[in-house]
């Protein structure tokens, strides 16, 4: 007589686990783009000279930072079904009051950062309250916001960029970790973290994924619907102050003239990870593809001497395909339900 197999329960367990594992990838709607990236990747690799270089690829790392770290919360702002197109002028206002404060009024470095980013989040939040008590749709109450603070940067620098002689400061924007890692990068893979820790292991997370897919039954399930549309767009206005700066620092100036075309990037790169424009459906891990992908075509195009205008034109490509292949998706899921 046989003897029975005791391990046999637990290698079905196990192959039920991997199963299921390979389900939910083959089911994640970003693999797709991430297999798009991995071509783009190889095929840069090949034409574009120096591409593959250890500086080149840190310096990808470098420019993502730069509007990946807006990306990130601009999911958060899509995902509750609104929109935030004032972010690459509040980028530039900070950086502005960053300069006026430092170097014309001489408070400390600090200080005036610290300053900087309340003064953004209050922005933000005052956009958020806008939406939420007036009814007013973010792409207007931000639409204001992108023409009034770009304008009040260039005012209160009179158009020239004020410098900020230190050293430390410098080291934010274009220092290396251990002469290797850039510091921005750093602070890419922190806000990534952070926020995708709100999306997915918090009540408010969970919350603005709520608000997004349906805001009359979130509120009737007893979620604080305005409380989340003014928090996200006050998040949103706290990334775009901390790019600002990050700016500032690489530049070693307050400049009233960065971000330029900030908002539209970051938004991209979260459509583009999957982002849904009506609201509900978003990633982090998705958005962070997205400012892979569009970080390594932008080197790339660089590297192979594209026309900068014709830079702009694949940039609009991109986002207009990725927002078909959107709108596709959620056809499908409707029609599959």
């Amino acid at each position: 007589m046989s003897q029975p197999d005791v391990m046999q329960p637990q290698r079905k367990a196990a192959e039920s686990e991997a199963g299921g594992l390979f389900t939910r990838i083959r089911s994640w709607d970003g693999i797709g783009l991430l297999g798009v990236l991995v071509l783009v990747f190889l095929v840069l690799a090949v034409t574009a000279p120096n591409f593959l270089s250890t500086g080149n690829l840190l310096n990808i790392l470098q420019q993502a930072a730069f509007f990946g770290i807006v990306a990130f919360a601009m999911t958060l702002v899509i995902v509750a079904g609104e929109i935030d197109i004032s972010v690459g002028s509040l980028a530039a206002l900070s950086s502005a009051l960053l300069g006026v404060m430092v170097v014309n009024l001489g408070w400390p470095m600090w200080a005036s950062c610290f300053l900087v980013l309340v003064t953004a989040a209050a922005i933000g939040a005052l956009a958020g309250w806008i939406r939420a008590v007036f009814g007013v749709p973010t792409f207007i109450a931000t639409l204001a916001l992108y023409l009034g603070l770009r304008g009040m940067a260039m005012l209160i620098t009179d158009t020239f960029p004020i410098p900020v002689d230190s050293d430390k400061f410098f080291y934010w924007g274009s220092g290396k970790i251990a002469g290797v890692i850039p510091v921005p990068a750093v602070y890419l893979l922190v806000v990534f973290i952070v926020i995708a820790v709100i999306a997915r292991k918090t009540v408010f997370g969970r919350s603005i994924y709520a608000v997004g897919g349906n805001a009359k039954s979130a509120e009737l399930s007893g979620i604080n619907v305005r409380t989340i549309r003014i928090s996200v767009l006050a998040i949103s206005a706290l990334t775009a102050a901390v790019t600002g700066l990050l700016q500032s620092a690489q530049l070693s100036s307050g400049n009233g003239t960065i971000a330029n075309g900030l908002e539209f990037d970051a938004i991209a790169a979260a459509i583009i990870g999957g982002a849904a424009l009506s609201g509900g459906k978003g990633t982090i891990v998705g958005t962070l593809i997205g400012v892979l992908f569009i970080a390594v075509l932008m080197n790339g195009m660089v590297l192979l001497g594209v026309d900068p205008y014709a830079q702009q034109v694949v940039r609009g490509g991109v986002v207009l395909i990725a927002v078909l292949v959107n709108v596709w998706r959620s056809r499908r899921v409707a029609t599959s339900t």
